[in-house]
């Protein structure tokens, strides 16, 4: 198998983990797993059966009513080192074209609602650096290794590297980064706003980005999936439509029990108890 799915106890378990194979010393709690890239030979290059099966388990996520957040990394050695340059080398121009070549991978972001936190560790080169983009939050270590070196094999980003990366760093970084094949460190990552926060240590990576994980999933659903919606609006509407759009959804949410137990619960100074509804 190409990912591992951690496992989660109960009867629950059942339903959302297809794939049998599992990191026993993992144990996270049901509402927030960790799915686990697993080419360790090939530094977890992405390829299309890779893909595949990490869509399918995000989809199982997904469809789980129990799972709240999900965990999305590789190994410490490497969160994906690029793409599988085997699988993409004999490609010609028509098949490329008419298979829709990795428009698959970017499905995670249109058909996973809940927020997904990419734990990053080694190298996320390439098709690696263009997965963690398109995840919610980014996590790494200082010496963790970002790049687009696409430039390098005669070709360019193709699953959003130019698009994502440009957002987060603005135009003349992107194109020193995209032009010249440059990695950037962790450290930068985070200096720059393509992490979230940075940690010395893998060990400090992966216990923040579950206590993160945990706290999202003792939120709201409901607010959770509004929130991630409104935010990946900024980068889709100009700012006044944004806004306008935000307060459309800020309006919608009067009409769920949870924005009532939630301003209950804040008055009467006691923990909310979310109905998810």
């Amino acid at each position: 198998m190409n990912i591992f799915k951690s496992p989660s106890p109960g009867p629950a378990s059942a339903k959302v983990n297809p794939i049998t194979n599992t990191l026993p010393h993992t144990k996270p709690k049901l509402t927030s797993p960790k799915v686990t890239l697993n080419r360790p030979k090939a530094l977890n290059a992405l390829s299309t059966p890779l893909i595949t099966e990490l869509n399918a388990a995000l989809l199982a996520f997904q469809s789980s009513s129990t799972i709240r957040a999900i965990i999305l990394t590789g190994s410490e050695k490497a969160f994906a080192a690029g793409a599988d340059i085997k699988e993409m080398a004999p490609l010609s121009f028509s098949t490329a074209y008419t298979t829709s070549f990795i428009e698959s991978w970017s499905s995670l972001t249109t058909s996973v609602k809940k927020p997904i936190i990419a734990a990053v560790s080694g190298h996320a080169l390439g098709g690696g650096c263009e997965l963690a983009l398109m995840t919610d939050i980014i996590y790494c270590t200082t010496s963790a290794n970002f790049g687009q070196p696409e430039i390098k094999l005669g070709t360019i980003p193709g699953a959003g590297g130019s698009q994502r990366l440009t957002k987060a760093v603005g135009k003349s970084k992107a194109m020193e980064l995209i032009l010249t094949g440059k990695s950037f460190s962790g450290e930068e990552a985070e200096r720059w706003g393509v992490a979230a926060r940075a940690f010395p240590t893998y060990e400090a990576l992966m216990e923040a980005a579950l206590k993160t994980a945990e706290t999202i999933a003792g939120m709201s659903k409901v607010a959770v999936m509004a929130a991630k919606e409104v935010v990946n609006k900024s980068q889709d509407l100009p700012l006044r439509d944004g806004v306008e759009y935000e307060r459309r959804v800020f309006h919608s949410l009067f009409g769920s029990q949870d924005q009532k137990i939630g301003m209950k619960a804040f008055a009467e100074k006691k923990k909310a108890q979310w109905s998810d509804e």
